[in-house]
Order: structure tokens, then sequence, then C-alpha cells
């Protein structure tokens, strides 16, 4: 699957996931949770997307995805596709959950921009002539990877929020 097929995949079933929750109760008894109730005074949408690199490739892994991943994000922000892009990560070694060496979060313009083409394959081609070269160092980046995951975020306004009891 290519890759931008495959992030939109991922995306399908962080969302789907998130109406999961395991609760108090008989062993692998799953009981959905509604979402929370989402702000609509924002058309943004935020999605984190969490990395654990394999011990000892964390420069390496940087090295790759801010040769590689980095201008096509900031590319899609020179399109408008994405209004905002950090990445992250943590002060110490095991910092806080300690299961994520690398974070990015991504702003988009709006639920569209999300879920929707992002052109990806387009900008590869233009932004790297050797795409071979790119193929590889993209595999590569993922080899070192022993885990990934995205979480797309749902805004809740405390000022306006009117709690449930």
């Amino acid at each position: 699957m290519r890759r931008s097929g495959w992030r939109r995949a991922a995306l399908a079933a962080g969302v789907a996931a998130i109406g999961l929750a395991a609760q108090p109760g008989p062993v692998g008894a799953f009981r959905t949770q509604a979402p929370a109730a989402q702000s609509g005074s924002r058309t943004e949408k935020t999605t984190w997307y969490f990395y654990r690199v394999k011990w000892g490739f964390q420069d390496e892994f940087l090295d790759l995805f801010q040769r590689n991943h980095f201008p096509v994000l900031k590319e899609e922000m020179r399109r408008g596709r994405i209004v905002q892009l950090r990445t992250f990560v943590p002060t110490y070694h095991g910092d806080g959950r300690g299961d994520w060496t690398f974070a990015v979060s991504i702003t988009y313009k709006d639920i569209n921009a999300m879920t929707g083409p992002s052109g990806e394959d387009e900008i590869v081609k233009k932004l790297f002539p050797d795409q071979e070269r790119f193929r590889r160092e993209e595999q590569r980046r993922f080899e070192i990877l022993d885990a990934h995951w995205d979480v797309p975020l749902n805004d809740v306004d405390m000022e306006t929020r009117k709690p449930s009891r």
C-alpha cells in the first residue's frame, strides 16, 4: 500500500479505535464510549503522531525524518493543507509514559484537509528527483521503529462545555 494510502487507513483505524475504551468488568470486555463533544468554534483538526524508535537509532531516525518527510510536510503547509507543524522529543529518557521517543503535532486547516488527499505523491516526486534513494531511506526510517501511532484530537471548550451531571 502506498504510504499516503497507509496513512489514511491508519488514520481511519485510529479514529475508529478512539470510540472503544476498556472498562472494568470481565476480561476482554469492551464498551463503546462516545467521543468528547467538539468545540464548534474551530475548524482546524490536530493529530499527534507518535514514534517509538529502536534503542540506539534516534539520531538516524531524526536525520531521515528531517531529510525526507519534514520537507513534504513543509510543502503541505506552504500549500495551505497544514496550518501548524511541531516536533517533540521527551526531555529525559523515560519521561512521562516513556513509550515514545519522537512526536509530531500537525494541525490541519479542517477535517477535509486531514482526511482527504494530501498530494504527497506529487510533492515527493517534485522534491526528491532520486526516487530510489528516497524510497530506500523511507524504508529505513520505518525499519528502525518499534512502534508508530496516530491520535486525532477533538477540541473541548471548557468555557462553554455543559457538565454531564
